[in-house]
């Protein structure tokens, strides 16, 4: 006999995928709202497209990708949620029919109600292809013929982009925001296990390596400041919408948000469908 708590439970249970190109993507844009799926007993999964291993100024090839992908394991045991590493290579990334079909399979296999991914305006070419990709297998992961041995999904999932600055040919325009902060120790434990990019490859790439501390706690400190004033700028230049999403005493006062913005080649994004999807906001 079934417990009645389990089957509700299972008949409610969403499955959110965050398709990243890299390590270290998904837990940028989405880790928060990750641990708030994961609080109400929902699945989700991270997972890089490509294995990570270019992303070093002394490191390359496998003993940096192994390097990367248990950093990811890592960061996906902070947040409590499996965390994939593909087999497609950093920086060589294509949006080719191979690796549209394995992206098929991949999706159907795992069967999402929800992929959060990047837009397909971007500076880093993995990010674009990345992003092609999910909208290449939108639709085509309903139509049974294609990759015919992985069975066809009856639904194509919603799709909504992951926040980023770039305004050409427009800029991000989310429709979704969240909340962060009550779980902004937590987002930064899992960045800091990602110790080759934040606290060595982005640091030197961006001419900061002088600045990053010795030390375990002085470097999350460190991660800690670095991610504030990454993410910082988004409750500002979307606070109409995160006062509409809190009320105007709350929303006024929400500082450190993620955001997303629907992607018209899912499912579409409707109120109904974002009470669902995100039912821990308002």
């Amino acid at each position: 006999m079934v417990d009645e708590g389990t089957e509700k439970l299972s008949e409610t249970q969403l499955r959110v995928l965050v398709i990243g190109a890299h390590p270290d993507d998904s837990d940028l844009t989405a880790a928060g709202s990750a641990l708030f799926w994961k609080q109400g007993g929902h699945e989700v999964r991270f997972v890089s497209v490509t294995n990570g291993e270019s992303g070093h100024h002394q490191m390359s090839g496998q003993p940096l990708v192994e390097r990367r992908t248990a950093e990811a394991a890592a960061s996906g045991k902070v947040l409590g949620l499996q965390y994939d590493v593909l087999h497609h290579r950093d920086g060589y990334l294509q949006p080719s029919l191979e690796a549209r079909f394995h992206m098929i399979g991949y999706i159907r296999e795992y069967r999402p109600d929800l992929i959060l991914t990047h837009r397909p305006n971007d500076y880093h070419p993995d990010h674009r292809y990345t992003s092609t990709l999910v909208c290449d297998a939108a639709y085509m992961v309903t139509v049974p013929p294609i990759v015919p041995e992985v069975p066809a999904l009856r639904k194509n999932p919603v799709i909504a982009y992951l926040s980023d600055h770039f305004t050409r040919p427009y800029p991000f325009s989310p429709t979704v925001v969240v909340d962060v902060e009550p779980v902004l120790e937590t987002i930064v434990d899992a960045l800091c296990c990602h110790e080759s990019q934040f606290f060595e490859w982005l640091a030197y790439n961006s001419g900061r390596e002088d600045q990053v501390p010795e030390g375990a706690e002085a470097r999350r400190e460190f991660m800690k400041q670095w991610y504030i004033e990454r993410i910082s700028p988004l409750a500002d230049r979307y606070r109409d919408l995160v006062v509409e999403t809190y009320g105007p005493e709350r929303g006024n006062q929400i500082r450190f948000i993620e955001a997303f913005e629907p992607c018209e080649y899912g499912s579409p994004l409707t109120d109904e469908e974002r009470r669902r999807l995100f039912p821990f906001l308002p």
